[in-house]
């Protein structure tokens, strides 16, 4: 194998290397699928020699505004047809996408213009005063905006600004793009959810979002041609990095504006979807649909689902509906998903409904384009393999960040000792199987006994009434803290806090089991994670 050393003379060059970039598959599928549809948006219907077309255009006129090489690009829509041309055209002229959570405040965008540099804002009607009123709270002139208009979700152009079809019509269809020459180089900003101090920047590069569309094709079992319906916010990891894996199997991308069970639903009777991602919420939302939002469907549908574990008993209803349900983790660290619960036909085909349920609510084993993930103590040591030992998820890979834009600090302890900290408390199991206990924040310290919020919660959404619950420590005299359980009810159930407290104690210990239930909708974040840290404040004064 000596041939291969350096020091022969053998070196890279352009026929044998390329910088990775997800950046190649629609280039790719603009000829091998060009006749194929790519984008799906009510009577929007592009195929992929349209689509390309379109970012090409995207990329020229950005180029023509000014935009150079490792700007930033930043874009307040929702899961449109142009927020995913975005996600191609804003790198092919060699800028960085930085999508923005459409949910934020005004402070919030602010900061994150003048943190990022923005240059360019690409920002839907709906959220244009928004965008505004963040310039304005800016020194100096702050970035452009180009509106993008959506009249037929009654989002007409305001006129103030730039249309985006417009810019489009200046673009060149003949625009070189711009190619990494360095498959490190960024592609993507995002901003963490930020729910103490200020959001930090996650950097992310070529190389990493290509080896993640890779190893999701893999781990998904996907064929050619899948129909997809975009639920996971673009703004949120770049949607797990799914609208740049598409052109790789030539597989037709469904936007959705709003996300309700039944445009869920319609999209998969009248599209066709085979497959989609979403949080546990929106398996919840299936579960619990009204009849007058049902649609029949035929194909068997796969959903990863990510965000917290989904609760045993909703993986036991979805299945039943016709879904295929594979729980993965990851952060905006980490591109997305990191970690997938592949089903081990071999070892546990013969399990009941609530066994095989439970099997499904781990967060499992490492992706393919993933280098270690595993748990470990203090000491960066594994913790032993007994479903008991606690630890915290260690990650190690290809979809890392490259760190926190302008925070070293921040980057250095992220990455001590080799490797990505993600704050996810768990235990992994004798198969290797990686389970959270919760994130390092939400275990709740009871007596001096740890708690998994997780675990109350899954035993609480096990009963009929409940649609959701989440729980936090409550501060108490006697114990230091105690579990509370905010708990939000499906449509005209009813039951009482004695019930459910009952209810938890059949299959929790006593200390585990929640001290008080406080009945009311809970708050979500965009992506539909419940925001733990308002309920922390409502318990505090309980």
């Amino acid at each position: 194998m000596g041939w291969m050393k350096d020091e022969t003379g053998l070196d890279k060059c352009a026929a044998n290397y390329t910088p990775l970039s997800p950046l190649s598959h629609i280039r790719r599928a603009a000829d091998v699928f060009a006749n194929r549809a790519a984008v799906v948006y009510g009577t929007h219907r592009v195929t992929y020699a349209q689509y390309y077309a379109r970012c090409t255009r995207l990329a020229s006129a950005l180029a023509e505004m000014g935009v150079q090489s490792g700007d930033v690009v930043s874009t307040i829509l929702p899961n449109i047809p142009a927020q995913a041309e975005a996600h191609f055209g804003v790198p092919a002229c060699g800028a960085v996408l930085n999508t923005i959570n459409t949910r934020l405040d005004v402070d919030t965008v602010a900061y994150i213009f003048e943190h990022g540099g923005a240059s360019v804002v690409l920002v839907d009607t709906q959220f244009l005063e928004l965008a505004e009123a963040a310039i304005a709270q800016m020194d100096g002139d702050g970035p452009t905006l180009i509106e993008v208009p959506d009249a037929s979700a009654g989002f007409p152009a305001s006129g103030r600004h730039p249309p985006y079809e417009d810019l489009l019509l200046k673009g060149d269809e003949r625009f070189d793009w711009h190619l990494p020459q360095d498959e490190w180089e960024s592609i993507s900003l995002n901003y963490t959810s930020g729910t103490t101090g200020r959001p930090k920047g996650v950097v992310c590069h070529h190389r990493g979002a290509y080896l993640m569309t890779m190893g999701t094709v893999v781990s998904w079992r996907m064929v050619l041609h899948p129909v997809f319906m975009q639920i996971v916010p673009l703004f949120h990891c770049n949607g797990w990095n799914h609208t740049w894996m598409m052109p790789l199997i030539g597989g037709t991308l469904v936007c959705a504006r709003d996300i309700t069970a039944k445009t869920i639903f319609d999209a998969l009777a009248d599209e066709g979807v085979t497959h989609f991602g979403g949080a546990p919420i929106v398996l919840n939302m299936l579960v619990n649909a009204e009849e007058t939002d049902r649609r029949p469907f035929d194909q068997s549908v796969e959903v990863f689902t990510a965000g917290a574990p989904p609760a045993p008993a909703t993986l036991g209803k979805i299945e039943a509906l016709g879904f295929n349900i594979t729980h993965v983790y990851g952060l905006t660290e980490t591109y997305g998903h990191v970690t997938e619960c592949i089903w081990r036909e071999e070892d546990w085909a013969g399990l009941d409904k609530p066994e095989r349920a439970a099997k499904k609510s781990r967060q499992g084993v490492a992706f393919p384009m993933m280098e270690h993930i595993t748990v470990m103590d203090d000491t960066m040591q594994s913790v032993p393999r007994d479903g008991t030992t606690q630890g915290e998820i260690m990650i190690r890979g290809n979809s890392v960040m490259k760190g926190y834009l302008k925070n070293p600090q921040a980057t250095k302890e992220a990455f001590e000792g080799g490797y990505f900290h993600s704050g996810d408390i768990a235990v992994q199991h004798d198969d290797g199987y990686i389970q959270i206990a919760d994130r390092a924040k939400d275990i709740i310290i009871s007596g001096g006994e740890n708690i998994s919020s997780v675990e109350v919660e899954g035993t609480l959404m096990g009963h009929d009434a409940v649609m959701l619950a989440a729980v936090v420590a409550k501060p108490d005299d006697k114990w230091g803290e105690v579990p509370c359980a905010f708990v939000e009810l499906k449509p005209g159930a009813v039951v009482d806090e004695a019930t459910l407290i009952a209810f938890s104690r059949e299959t929790l210990a006593g200390f585990k089991a929640p001290k008080m239930v406080v009945f009311q909708e809970l708050p979500k974040t965009s992506t539909g994670k419940i925001q733990k840290f308002e309920l922390r404040k409502i318990a505090e004064t309980l």
